[in-house]
């Protein structure tokens, strides 16, 4: 935990909650990113009842990561992590996302700036190949809009999150909800990176669709669509 007289913008505690169903095939590589990265990090792996093994795949990892059995939900993993954390800066980390090796310098140097509330990581589509690099391009567009998601490694300060109230009980769109709430109180920061993702999931779809079934959801969400609902359409569209 950080010491009452460090600078928290030069040796910030950050606390990395990784939220996991069934995530045991790629969890140890993770595991393993997260251990060789430089800076003061502490790790939680909330899991939300996994059946595959992966919470004792965690508790037996040389990096000795702390495993919460929490509520299913990736809103109420996310809650339970930072509820158990003991940094003063939340970093929200997909499983199937990776952080850049400077990672932990980049949001020293943000946090800095006492009116920065949090933020997120400029994000790039892993493969490489045309589709990845279109997504890539793609979302960083949508970004300039102020539209982001979790898979971009949202970080806060504690103390924000803690303002905020935390994860709202929704099953979809619980990261874009939360991401347009810190925009309204603070400061944010784009952190350069860039973080890297997964895009085997929308793979299959290609980028047009993959595109459009993200915005047709969010727009049915700020329309008032339920969230239940929305939440069955995303699974069609994955």
């Amino acid at each position: 935990m950080t010491a009452a007289g460090d600078d928290l913008g030069l040796t910030p505690l950050v606390s990395i909650v990784v939220p996991t169903l069934d995530e045991a095939p790629g969890l140890p590589a993770l595991l393993e990113h997260l251990a060789r990265l430089p800076g003061r990090w502490e790790v939680i792996v909330a899991d939300g009842g996994s059946r595959d093994g992966t919470a004792a795949l965690a508790r037996s990892h040389r990096s000795a990561p702390l495993v919460l059995d929490a509520p299913p939900g990736r809103a109420a993993q996310m809650n339970a992590g930072a509820a158990a954390a003991g940094g003063e800066v939340l970093l929200f980390l997909h499983a199937d996302s990776r952080l850049p090796p400077i990672a932990h310098a980049e949001l020293g140097a943000a946090l800095r700036d006492p009116l920065v509330a949090g933020g997120n990581f400029a994000l790039r589509f892993d493969g490489g190949d045309r589709f990845s690099r279109l997504l890539t391009r793609w979302y960083a567009v949508q970004h300039r809009t102020g539209v982001y998601y979790g898979d971009s490694s949202l970080w806060l300060r504690r103390s924000a999150f803690a303002a905020l109230g935390g994860y709202r009980p929704l099953p979809i769109m619980e990261d874009y909800e939360l991401v347009r709430r810190v925009e309204r109180f603070g400061r944010t920061a784009c952190l350069p990176g860039p973080a890297t993702t997964s895009s085997r999931r929308w793979r299959a779809r290609g980028v047009a669709r993959t595109a459009l079934g993200w915005t047709v959801i969010r727009w049915l969400w700020l329309a008032g669509a339920p969230a239940d609902r929305l939440a069955r359409l995303y699974r069609d569209v994955r």
